[in-house]
């Protein structure tokens, strides 16, 4: 009996400390640190805002998880290089490089930071830590083009633009497309800014313009200038990448817009779960990275519906800007797309022509 007993308090001491300890706490675990370089300004519509709105939607969808910071108003080539390279520094473990000339600066500092992901915004090259990604801004341009086609006037468009790079040059395409689908006399003026942000340089633009009897202006460019010089001529004028009705609230046609949030979102995620691949996406309307929409108070209804009714063919598959019912002739008057025939993504990335309809040629020159 007191052999067992003995046995049995041994036993009961020989366990009370593992009842005695705390149990072991939960490691923390710091938060992902995402980095977001921006070509201009963030303000409060435009390029710009869309990708703060972007990175916003990462911070709530994400919330407890990552930590957000950008740098703002950063040229194109050396330092841009110079704030990627602080951002993966600092400790970012994934960085959005939101601009086109941002892309070499970004491949470059890639290289010194193999466990840093980076994102190429409209970029085009990839490296095994560098994806790119972009949207299909033609499929909104087109849709736009409908709605100036049925409110001009004059029968004559403005187009105030950045750099000849195939991504505008796709927006003006489509969007002369699109405009002389329903107005076959509609005429697109061309004004080249090489640049990509200077509000005053826009603003002169457009306003040269619409004295020349422009009276529908879209643009491609980075600031709400066209928007507001639309407004001050009492023109129409199409927001291009946010709603600007607060900016143009009688000239606004209708808006083009980007939408990044459900995209950094996604990559940020994959990062945070170690799914996360380098690769391209060129996403449009059917996966809602572009969207038309915010009409202005002067679009009849007919106009609205029939611009959304459009949208949803394009999100459907049943309407490509780039195919052709009819031979499509570029403004030198070769045929560029064959009757029946659509163009290959690689030839849409590739444009360097301007449609017929398109007044002036495209300097070949990038930023």
């Amino acid at each position: 009996m007191y052999k067992n007993l003995a046995a049995a308090l041994a036993a009961a001491c020989f366990f009370l400390p593992a009842f005695s300890q705390p149990a072991p706490s939960a490691v923390a675990v710091d938060p992902l640190k995402i980095g977001f370089v921006y070509v201009a300004p963030v303000t409060d519509a435009g390029w710009v805002r869309q990708h703060e709105n972007g990175r916003l939607a990462v911070e709530a969808a994400l919330a407890g998880k990552v930590k957000t910071t950008y740098v703002e108003n950063v040229p194109e080539g050396a330092d841009a290089e110079r704030v990627i390279r602080d951002l993966a520094r600092q400790g970012n473990k994934l960085i959005f490089t939101s601009s086109f000339g941002y892309m070499e600066p970004t491949l470059k500092v890639a290289r010194d930071f193999p466990d840093v992901k980076f994102e190429s915004i409209t970029g085009y090259k990839t490296a095994p830590n560098v994806a790119v990604a972009n949207a299909r801004y033609y499929e909104g341009r087109y849709l736009a083009g409908v709605a100036a086609g049925r409110m001009t006037k004059s029968h004559v468009a403005g187009y105030v633009a950045g750099f000849p790079i195939p991504e505008v040059l796709q927006g003006i395409n489509a969007f002369t497309l699109g405009m002389r689908s329903v107005d076959p006399k509609a005429q697109v003026k061309v004004v080249w800014l090489d640049v990509w942000f200077d509000p005053p340089k826009e603003r002169e633009a457009a306003m040269a313009l619409f004295d020349q009897g422009v009276d529908v202006m879209a643009f491609h460019t980075g600031s709400t200038a066209v928007m507001a010089a639309a407004q001050e001529r009492g023109k129409l004028a199409i927001a291009y990448h946010s709603d600007m009705r607060k900016v143009a609230p009688d000239a606004q046609l209708v808006a083009v817009t980007h939408q990044w949030g459900d995209y950094y979102t996604q990559r940020a995620r994959a990062v945070l779960d170690g799914t996360w691949k380098s690769g391209s996406t060129w996403g449009g309307v059917k996966e809602g990275m572009i969207r038309v929409g915010d009409f202005g108070s002067k679009v009849p209804k007919a106009v609205q519906d029939e611009v959304m009714a459009r949208q949803n063919d394009i999100a459907a598959g049943r309407l490509k800007p780039f195919a052709a019912a009819a031979d499509v002739r570029d403004n030198e008057g070769r045929v560029v797309i064959a009757k029946g025939q659509a163009l290959s993504d690689a030839q849409i990335l590739e444009m360097n022509w301007l449609v017929e309809g398109v007044q002036g040629r495209a300097p070949r020159k990038t930023p």
